[in-house]
């Protein structure tokens, strides 16, 4: 896991606190720095400090997303603005959490990404493919692959599970606060814009016409629900 930060008690505090929780730990005190080993090195998570000296987090996550980098991001901002949140989460990161923290509540906050991303992780060789074929995209659950006119995209980790959630969920619908519960995987009462963001960026991504989106449909006062059409020729599972 790789920590950044310029405040070296903070560093010093999350460091301490979650190698007692039997993570590795890098760290590192300014933006660019820790862009160079994100790219050189392959990390399970990243927490991510918004102001930083040479590359502040906003651009450090830019940059990682550009150059594909997958990794999940957790920043953290001592500011309480929401502007700061939207652009993080708009620009890949995948959650947030506002300075003064609890070492308590960072650890919550990265297993519940982590339970989420292991498993698909260590059952890929294990299962069989569940490879869905849609009209405007393909997913294969089991390679952790989306594929739009033949092509693999990239969706960072947060985006992939939002999706396989829909996917696997056909025709319900599905309120903000259900999609928080079941991808987040922890109450987040109050920032269902994070849900409207991520919907928003797979549209981008996966629909043909995403101002008028024929997958993931928006139900006025109540959620989401997916109704993508299944190629003809797709497998049933």
């Amino acid at each position: 896991m790789l920590v950044v930060d310029d405040d070296q008690a903070i560093l010093t505090l999350l460091e301490y606190n979650l190698k007692k929780e039997g993570f590795e730990v890098q760290t590192a005190t300014d933006g660019q720095q820790a862009f160079n080993l994100a790219l050189s090195s392959t990390f399970d998570l990243i927490l991510l400090d918004i102001m930083l000296p040479k590359l502040d987090g906003i651009e450090v996550t830019k940059k990682l997303r550009q150059e594909k980098v997958a990794t999940p991001i957790i920043m953290l901002t001592a500011r309480d603005e929401e502007t700061d949140k939207i652009i993080g989460l708009e620009l890949g990161a995948d959650d947030y959490i506002t300075k003064p923290f609890s070492p308590r509540e960072v650890i919550a906050r990265i297993k519940a990404i982590g339970r989420r991303v292991e498993p698909a992780q260590n059952e890929k060789n294990e299962e069989q493919s569940e490879l869905y074929q849609f009209t405007d995209f393909s997913i294969d659950l089991s390679n952790y692959t989306v594929s739009v006119a033949g092509k693999q995209i990239s969706l960072t980790p947060k985006e992939f599970e939002l999706l396989a959630y829909f996917v696997k969920r056909p025709d319900r619908v599905l309120s903000r606060e259900k999609l928080l519960n079941g991808v987040w995987g922890y109450d987040y009462v109050g920032q269902t814009r994070m849900v409207d963001m991520h919907v928003s960026h797979l549209r981008e991504k996966i629909e043909h016409d995403p101002s008028h989106p024929t997958n993931i449909q928006t139900v006025r006062g109540f959620g989401y629900k997916f109704e993508g059409k299944l190629n003809e020729d797709q497998t049933s599972f």
